[in-house]
């Protein structure tokens, strides 16, 4: 499915976020297309153009409930100057054989019914006594299909334009006309679009398959009790929402415990249902991160420079990262920190942009804008690494949440963006335009 990028850097080699990244998105390749029902095919991107090969609406037809009528026969209508005309019938949507509406004729016809022969203007119900001779109506009176029970006079008190409340064949798209371009993603407009023109199945690249999970002993999975030197898993919950939310199908595995045969071996259980890996934690260089001690000396025996590769990145939050493939289909991972704030922002930079390649995307990365840094004093950052802090935006401005620290939850939850501090500035004065990182 992909193959490992060569990554020819040294183990001292310091990565800037743009080469780390750069390399992830010249191993990653989109998925294969597949064919799939349309209901399926939600969120999923299309990899053809879909031409309309019918007309809508196919026929000219009814906006209104009321009767279709030829001008002529209501031109100066009014309440106290009514036009008289022979109901011949009721035209319903989806009746195949309809009426033909002659001079001084009238056929009753619901919305969507197709315009009969003969009429040339649509008069809402509310403008006649709707056939009962008891002055205007506000609404239809059921009637059934039997053109005979449907007879009798009706009363108009309006006169009506040439095509008056009636919407014409091909109004909304014409047959011939580009429907969907390649590349767009499938939500229930477009899934709509492909139904009325009758389209059941669709070409798509498959939404990818995700597998999130953590590492740590010291890990217990929320509504259990924690113990000593214990914390809830966190991580997983929001890495597999944040796949989610990229268009991705997410499988959440629990906190896997620090022992690196283990952690082998359920990642090589979940190869089945993956396209992509990812695990937070034990990419450090502490005595039980586990996850560089399982992985590094992983890789795929037919595929020369394949493996897991951690590395050091001049970023804050996020400075340790391991990215590679695994298994026999060179599944790509990525490992990413630990700490919950290093974690999201990781998925952000790298994860995120990986999923939508693997779908297929052109543009993979979150929306970017300049704003003015709304703060009561300066922001520092460290030299020569770049730092995302987060925030909040509005109206061009930017306001950091909480501080630096890579564990604050709590302020990630307010936040809505992340503000960029290049790795050559080590101070931002307030009023300051910064890039910033639109997470919403």
């Amino acid at each position: 499915m992909s193959t490992a990028a060569t990554r020819t850097p040294g183990p001292d080699h310091l990565w800037s976020v743009d080469e780390h990244l750069e390399d992830i998105l010249a191993t990653v390749r989109p998925l294969e297309p597949i064919e799939l029902q349309l209901l399926d095919a939600q969120g999923c991107v299309l990899v053809e153009d879909i031409t309309v090969p019918v007309s809508l609406p196919p026929f000219d037809n009814s906006s209104m409930d009321g009767y279709a009528v030829r001008v002529t026969d209501v031109a100066g209508a009014s309440e106290e100057y009514p036009a008289v005309l022979t109901v011949v019938g009721d035209v319903a949507a989806g009746q195949s054989e309809p009426l033909h509406v002659g001079p001084g004729q009238a056929a009753r016809i619901m919305t969507g019914a197709p315009l009969p022969p003969g009429a040339e203007a649509v008069v809402p119900v509310e403008w006649t006594d709707g056939g009962l001779g008891e002055g205007p109506v506000t609404g239809m009176r059921a009637r059934g299909q039997d053109p005979e029970a449907a007879g009798g006079h009706v009363q108009v008190y309006r006169s009506a334009e040439a095509r008056a409340h009636v919407r014409a064949k091909g109004s909304d798209v014409k047959a011939g006309d580009r429907a969907l371009d390649a590349g767009t993603i499938l939500g229930p407009p477009q899934i709509a679009l492909l139904a009325a023109i009758g389209r059941g199945t669709v070409r798509v690249r498959p939404r990818p398959r995700v597998v999130v999970m953590s590492t740590g002993s010291e890990l217990v999975q929320p509504d259990e009790q924690l113990g000593s030197g214990q914390i809830y898993d966190s991580n997983s919950f929001a890495l597999t929402a944040a796949a989610r939310d990229a268009g991705a199908i997410a499988y959440r595995v629990g906190a896997v415990a620090d022992d690196a045969e283990t952690l082998r071996s359920t990642i090589e259980d979940q190869l089945v249902r993956a396209d992509l890996l990812v695990t937070t934690g034990g990419v450090s260089v502490g005595a039980y991160d586990v996850v560089k001690e399982a992985l590094s000396s992983v890789g795929d025996e037919d595929e020369e420079g394949a493996g897991i590769d951690f590395r050091k990145l001049a970023m804050q939050p996020g400075k340790p990262q391991g990215f590679g493939s695994i298994g026999p289909d060179h599944t790509p991972l990525l490992a990413l920190p630990g700490n919950p704030v290093s974690s999201y922002v990781s998925f952000e930079l790298f994860v995120r942009p990986a999923i939508r390649t693997l779908m297929g995307l052109d543009d993979v990365h979150r929306p970017t804008t300049r704003a003015t840094l709304t703060t009561d004093k300066a922001l520092t950052s460290p030299k020569g690494r770049r730092q995302f802090l987060r925030g909040t935006y509005a109206d061009g401005e930017v306001t950091p949440v909480g501080g630096a620290g890579s564990h604050l939850v709590a302020a990630l939850a307010l936040a809505d963006s992340l503000i960029v501090v290049p790795e050559d500035v080590v101070s931002v004065e307030p009023g300051t335009e910064v890039q910033v990182v639109l997470l919403r």
